[in-house]
């Protein structure tokens, strides 16, 4: 793992959402149990509430790879994922709620849960650093996922993908980012999650990176600086 002294001194502070500060697995189960429970999909008799979020995840994660590389809209993501879930379960189309992806899409940003340590890095980081969001999420929700787990305050510019016009880890779009906050490449620090989208992004941008890897996966990336924890941070800032 890189060492987590600090090399340099640093200005900007990008941050990604999902997955790095807003507990996005944790808020989209909350979110599917409920829709489980609502749609009494345990009619069907052929999986539990676990299987389903199960599948949901393995879909909502191949389609996302799709999003990422431009190979499917926004659009598309949306309205095909709980339809491919379902139909995977055994149910069959014509029987899929109606409603299910909008509700869905309505529900989860409403939720709370952060990463541990989330609120007291910030804290700590607001007043000696400029910081910002760059995010790959839908800018419709991002805000609200913000405002619901109260992040909204820490953060000067929420860079997305619609904004920008291109998507992590396009290069362009750290450009773009760094232009809108006139930020220098040399004095910032990108911090993810995604070792692809994240890390290389950054990296190709010429943005010293922190890998959050709380799961702890082993991997071959060589990545600035690497924590398994947000409150490592303080060790590097």
């Amino acid at each position: 793992m890189p060492t987590l002294s600090p090399a340099k001194t640093y200005r900007h502070l990008f941050f990604d959402l999902d997955h790095t500060l807003w507990d996005f697995e944790k808020n989209a189960d909350e979110t599917l149990r409920t829709l489980f429970a609502h749609h009494d999909l345990g009619r069907f008799g052929t999986f539990t509430v676990d299987a389903f979020i199960d599948r949901y995840r393995d879909v909502n994660h191949a389609l996302w790879r799709l999003y990422q590389s431009n190979k499917i809209t926004q659009q598309q993501l949306r309205s095909v994922r709980f339809v491919r879930t379902l139909t995977r379960l055994g149910v069959a189309e014509e029987d899929v709620p109606a409603t299910i992806s909008q509700q869905f899409t309505e529900l989860l940003p409403q939720k709370s849960a952060v990463f541990p340590f989330t609120h007291e890095v910030l804290d700590y980081l607001r007043p000696r650093y400029t910081m910002h969001l760059i995010t790959n999420g839908f800018r419709d929700i991002q805000h609200i996922k913000l405002a619901s787990s109260n992040l909204t305050d820490y953060f000067q510019e929420v860079i997305t993908s619609e904004c920008s016009g291109y998507l992590k880890p396009d290069t362009r779009m750290f450009r773009h980012a760094l232009e809108r906050t006139g930020a220098a490449a040399a004095d910032s620090l990108m911090i993810g999650d995604n070792l692809e989208c994240d890390v290389l992004g950054a990296y190709n941008a010429g943005i010293d990176q922190v890998y959050f890897n709380p799961d702890k996966r082993r991997h071959f990336a060589s990545t600035t600086y690497e924590i398994s924890c947000l409150s490592e941070l303080r060790q590097i800032l």
